[in-house]
């Protein structure tokens, strides 16, 4: 038994490193014409750009570990199915689960580093890679707006944008904190657009469609909610001209410098649902490596094919359907629809049981 255990994790290493190497690889060539264009078009010295390059690692292993796991599984287990191993295992009478179990094994420890690289490593890389990109003298000001996130860089005010194109925005929140013990100002547009103005360090925002918390003249800690068609802001950028100031962006926090700041949202009457999303997502992320070969194991085994091109194939299906889901588990709890912790783990959820289905039946007989 010991000697099928070690001889299937085997089958199982090399193909996963294999994998992690030319995924990571192929990922990398995607961002290499970001990095020429650094190097040609704006005259970024090379120990920069190769500073950008090795950032980028760390946040792409997120993605394509999971992914090797789970071609490894495919190419391992396929080829072990397709030379009749399997059944010269099971005809022996060898539970094929104790089998599978050491891959599982391998797939928790994996997704147990992936939390700690996802919690440590990322958010450094992130940061840095920010930090960088003002040191190399890039100033795109409108960099500082992305979807999906609080963007807290801007003097007063605190943004959360759920989508981006180009310089049209859509479902704009902008909140001002007025201190201790007073209302936050709220300002929500269906619509908006931006644009830069760098030589003056400002960003100027035109709101369409939404309503605004203004001051009672009277009483300036009263607000009362006013409609609008359109709505006019400048947005500030001289503080992010230092990059020893530069705000961290969730992407660029720890899990714990993540619960402070929920803290912190929580007592201004913020909701802290992305921020609760990220955490979430981050460990969802790392676990599914179990859940990719709990659904691998059984589909190698049933599928008989040793072919490299069909398990990719079956692979990049998988992982295909697995972050459709994602992303549409993203949205909707960004959107407040479902529970973010509940959200972010469907997908794996999903896969799991699918997963757990298919073993159970080909275990049991």
């Amino acid at each position: 038994m010991k000697i099928l255990r070690n001889y299937f994790i085997r089958e199982f290493t090399a193909p996963l490193v294999l994998g992690l190497v030319v995924l990571t690889f192929v990922m990398l060539l995607g961002n290499l014409i970001k990095i020429v264009d650094l190097v040609i078009n704006k005259g970024v010295d090379i120990l920069s750009v190769t500073k950008l390059f090795l950032f980028m690692m760390p946040y792409l292993i997120t993605y394509t570990l999971p992914i090797a796991a789970l071609t490894a599984t495919l190419l391992s287990l396929g080829r072990l199915s397709s030379d009749n191993e399997i059944v010269a295992i099971k005809a022996s009478g060898v539970n094929l689960f104790n089998l599978i179990f050491p891959l599982l094994t391998m797939g928790i420890v994996l997704s147990l580093l992936l939390v700690v690289f996802n919690d440590r490593v990322i958010p450094y890389a992130h940061y840095a890679s920010r930090k960088t990109l003002v040191e190399v003298g890039i100033k795109n000001p409108t960099a500082a707006l992305e979807p999906g996130v609080f963007i807290n860089s801007f003097e007063k005010y605190i943004l959360f944008i759920y989508r981006i194109d180009d310089n049209k925005l859509t479902n704009v929140r902008i909140y001002e904190p007025q201190g201790e013990d007073k209302p936050t100002r709220t300002i929500v547009a269906k619509r908006g657009e931006f644009s830069a103005v760098p030589e003056k360090n400002i960003i100027k925002l035109k709101l369409i469609d939404g309503t605004s918390d203004e001051p009672d003249p009277q009483n300036p800690s009263v607000f009362y909610k006013l409609n609008f068609k359109t709505y006019f802001m400048t947005l500030n950028l001289i503080q992010m001209q230092d990059k020893d100031k530069i705000g961290k962006k969730p992407k660029d926090m720890t899990i714990a410098e993540l619960k402070d700041e929920i803290h912190k949202l929580n007592e201004e009457k913020i909701t802290p649902a992305p921020i609760i999303t990220e955490i979430n997502e981050r460990i969802s992320l790392a676990f599914s490596c179990v859940a990719f070969i709990l659904l691998g194991a059984p589909l190698a085994v049933i599928t008989r094919r040793r072919e490299k091109s069909i398990n990719f194939g079956i692979a990049f299906i998988v992982v295909g359907i697995y972050y459709l889901m994602l992303m549409g588990s993203e949205a909707l709890s960004l959107q407040g629809h479902v529970n973010p912790m509940l959200a972010m783990w469907l997908p794996n959820i999903t896969i799991g049981a699918i997963g757990s289905v298919l073993t159970y039946k080909l275990c049991a007989y």
